[in-house]
């Protein structure tokens, strides 16, 4: 679900693409419905590409959409991200996302989770996966981890392919009859 949904910068709220044309993207914003053409030019970031910093490895937004959303129902935050003040963000983030990383994830990027997932749950979204449709597709993760094993097969399959060659070439290892 997230993958259909889009930030740009230097416009408020976010986008449901629509369409796609050949140097443009038709986008719906969730705030109030109009419809326009975004260009290449326009830095677009599909909500599925983006992650937060943890102590560990990163998060990706859908866990941290979905443990916000289990925290409050699938209901709008009551906390008001404008007036709140940094310490209040980070607890409110601290009970959320636990791990956390507190020197790179800005009071600024926690109110900007707020009101996305403010607006999300607004639009009616409370599907927060990285899967493609309802069919269960795979996730990016596991897209990357099999792209990784085709390559580390297809480098396999290089290697024992020279060997033959080499060994049909020199004679070595042939059957001679």
């Amino acid at each position: 679900m997230l993958k259909n949904i889009l930030a740009i910068t230097g416009k408020p709220g976010l986008y449901k693409l629509l369409s796609r044309g050949t140097n443009m993207l038709i986008v719906e914003s969730l705030v109030d419905g109009k419809r326009m053409p975004t260009y290449s030019r326009d830095k677009i970031v599909s909500l599925a590409e983006v992650s937060m910093y943890t102590t560990g490895d990163d998060v990706s937004l859908s866990e941290v959409l979905n443990a916000v959303g289990k925290k409050y129902q699938f209901k709008a935050i009551e906390l008001d991200a404008k007036k709140a003040d940094n310490d209040e963000l980070r607890a409110f983030f601290a009970e959320v996302l636990p791990t956390f990383d507190r020197d790179r994830v800005y009071p600024s990027d926690i109110r900007k989770l707020i009101a996305w997932y403010n607006l999300l749950i607004s639009a009616g979204f409370t599907d927060f996966t990285l899967q493609e449709d309802e069919e269960g597709k795979e996730t990016l993760a596991q897209k990357e981890e099999k792209k990784a094993d085709k390559q580390v097969n297809v480098k396999a399959n290089v290697k024992t392919s020279k060997s033959a060659a080499n060994s049909v070439k020199t004679g070595v290892g042939t059957k001679r009859g």
